[in-house]
């Protein structure tokens, strides 16, 4: 085969500029749909408890089962997302789940006209619990795609460039939507078509983005039980090693914490903080965030890749910033004051203070342990690292959820959760530091060679 004349070669480079554009577009609207989502159906919680219609206890029993709903089907269809995304183009993953996206949207919608209860969950409806889950479904099928495409659409000397742009959206896309979404949820609060109608959109327009990319390679000879049998024992090598398995369990302890946090924020910003609006409760997680960028920027400037003896420290400080938490609202006014009211919405001073700080110490604990996992395992099996490395997340999420309903059924208090935050962080970071696999060994003990 010749190589490509000058008129096809332009021709290959504007298609793959094209593709990465409407990559970027539809990403950043798939993830704020997500999160905005999430926002306009755990928002009437707070309305419904302020009405005396639910306990605080169903709140948090809402927020736990809707929070960790969307990543039951990345735990439950891992493999065989990985499986698609092998075996048909990843343009066309992209499309497919933005489309089950939007068809759960639909559901979501269809919900403030189908008023069933769903079994268990105080005010909450079972057409929007389908819907939701098969939002997640659709984020389980996107989210491989969204950073395999890469290397297909993009020179090799742009991949990291590249998938630091995505993070970032992704990022602001979840922080944004988050907000917008709980604003909307206050504003609209007697007529909750209006937010449906706008996610629905927003999902419509990230499907129309995607389908407009150019259609990417396919691999018609991946068979199913090849790439679920490679999936498990790729998982099965990552556990052999003691120290990529502590990385592995130090980044799922990561996301224990902040699915813990993020789904504990409605209920305790109100019961605690004494917040009326789910806009100023939003803001909780906007500070968290801000938090974990600002450590994730010192952590690169601290140590060398596979440096992972501040990760334990970072973790160990980490509790103790929980046992601060604990004590927020112990005393009529403790760490409840000073208050600022920003843009209408109110501000806790000391507890916006609290949450940048742990959020910069939970940067500090997950981004030595994300890179030493990269670095040390094997270069040609990446891909696949990432993939347990998502798997291990997701568990980790449904495990704080897992967490927070045995809080919520044995009676544990609002204030109560970060006490076992806490523990459940220390003994982390004291068997990381018990280890002894901190540093980098002479001969690293990674997957290379396999």
């Amino acid at each position: 085969m010749g190589l490509p004349n000058k008129a096809e070669w332009k021709t290959s480079t504007q298609m793959k500029k094209r593709n990465y554009s409407l990559l970027l577009g539809g990403q950043f609207l798939s993830a704020f749909g997500d999160q905005a989502i999430l926002a306009v159906i755990i928002g009437p919680l707070l309305f419904l408890k302020t009405d005396g219609k639910i306990s605080e206890e169903d709140m948090r029993t809402a927020n736990i089962f809707y929070t960790v709903l969307l990543y039951v089907p990345c735990v439950l269809f891992a493999s065989l997302a990985g499986f698609f995304n092998d075996r048909f183009p990843k343009s066309t993953c992209l499309v497919a789940g933005n489309a089950i996206k939007l068809a759960g949207a639909i559901f979501c919608a269809l919900s403030l006209v189908l008023p069933i209860a769903t079994p268990g969950i105080s005010g909450g409806n079972l057409i929007l619990s389908v819907g939701y889950f098969i939002v997640g479904i659709g984020t389980c099928l996107y989210g491989p795609a969204k950073y395999g495409i890469l290397p297909e659409i993009l020179p090799r000397e742009s991949l990291v460039r590249a998938n630091g742009t995505v993070e970032m959206l992704t990022l602001l896309s979840v922080l944004g939507g988050f907000i917008c979404g709980s604003w909307l949820a206050d504003f609209f609060r007697e007529n909750l078509t209006v937010p449906h109608g706008i996610i629905i959109a927003l999902y419509a327009v990230a499907l129309g983005l995607n389908a407009f990319m150019s259609r990417t390679p396919e691999s018609p000879s991946t068979r199913l039980s090849e790439s679920t049998r490679a999936f498990f024992n790729h998982l099965r090598d990552l556990l052999a090693s003691p120290r990529l398995r502590l990385m592995l369990v130090g980044t799922c302890m990561f996301w224990v914490i902040g699915s813990s946090m993020k789904s504990h924020f409605q209920p305790w910003g109100n019961g605690v903080l004494k917040l009326k609006e789910n806009t100023e409760i939003s803001l909780l997680a906007l500070m968290l965030s801000v938090g974990v960028m600002l450590g994730s920027l010192i952590a690169g400037r601290l140590r060398g890749v596979g440096d992972l003896r501040g990760a334990p420290q970072a973790g160990l400080a980490l509790a103790l910033v929980f046992v601060f938490a604990w004590t927020v609202g112990l005393g009529e006014t403790a760490l409840l004051a000073p208050q600022i009211t920003v843009a209408g919405c109110t501000i806790v001073f000391p507890v916006a203070v609290l949450l940048i700080v742990a959020g910069v110490l939970a940067g500090l604990f997950l981004i030595p342990l994300n890179a030493a996992l990269q670095d040390e395992s094997n270069p040609a099996k990446l891909g696949k690292t990432i993939a347990v490395q998502n798997l291990f997340d997701y568990l980790g999420m449904c495990g704080a959820g897992t967490y927070l309903f045995l809080t919520n059924a044995i009676g544990i208090s609002t204030r109560g959760v970060f006490v076992g935050l806490a523990l459940g962080t220390a003994l982390i970071a004291v068997w990381m530091l018990r280890s002894g696999r901190l540093t980098p060994p002479a001969r690293p003990e990674s997957l290379r060679g396999q």
